[in-house]
């Protein structure tokens, strides 16, 4: 009689300790997860997001392209990022740029961050700019290139510097074709500053 009111009695006390466990417990009744999904984000799915923004990015880009002429562009980057809302634009990481032209010397174009269209050509190249041709070294924050318009447009805190001179100008535009280069400030009372380096 002893251990069954003894084994009466543990039952009890187990059932109460479960009781109370389940009543602690915080229960989501299925209206309640419907409201959370209706609700966006409130329940994400990380995985499935960052698998969308991964397969945007290509790693270790190089592309080219060639003119009537036989003037060459070449772009490498470290990274690429295509733009969903138009799939002919690149965003480039780490870009170095070679423009090989048929009758004259490479330039060699190096900057932070770019943005390339597949169509055309076209790259903006920006923050810490470098551009190297010959003996020269031109430095900005922004360059504008394009095939089609024949032209290089350095500008931002522009610095260009050869074996002679240091030259400071908000503008230097360059025609690829022709080699003519204009160098302008943003104030045309403004004086472009040259400093000799001897």
């Amino acid at each position: 009689m002893k251990r069954k009111i003894v084994f009466l009695f543990i039952i009890f006390s187990l059932i109460f300790v479960l009781f109370l466990l389940f009543k602690n417990t915080k229960h989501i009744s299925f209206k309640e997860i419907e409201k959370k999904v209706e609700k966006p984000g409130n329940i994400k799915d990380e995985n499935e997001n960052e698998s969308i923004y991964s397969s945007n990015i290509i790693k270790d880009v190089s592309y080219s392209s060639k003119d009537s002429r036989g003037n060459e562009y070449i772009i490498f980057a470290s990274q690429g990022e295509i733009d969903y809302k138009n799939t002919n634009v690149v965003y480039l990481t780490e870009v170095q740029g070679l423009i090989k032209l048929e009758d004259s010397n490479k330039i060699i174009i190096n900057s932070d961050y770019g943005k390339y269209n597949i169509n055309n050509f076209d790259t903006i190249f920006s923050k810490n700019v470098i551009v190297e041709y010959l003996d020269n070294t031109i430095k900005g924050e922004y360059l504008d290139f394009s095939i089609k318009r024949n032209s290089m447009i350095i500008s931002k805190n522009v610095i260009y510097t050869n074996f002679k001179n240091v030259l400071e100008a908000d503008l230097i535009e360059i025609n690829i074709k022709t080699k003519d280069t204009k160098i302008s400030r943003y104030n045309n009372k403004e004086k472009v500053n040259v400093k000799s380096k001897n």
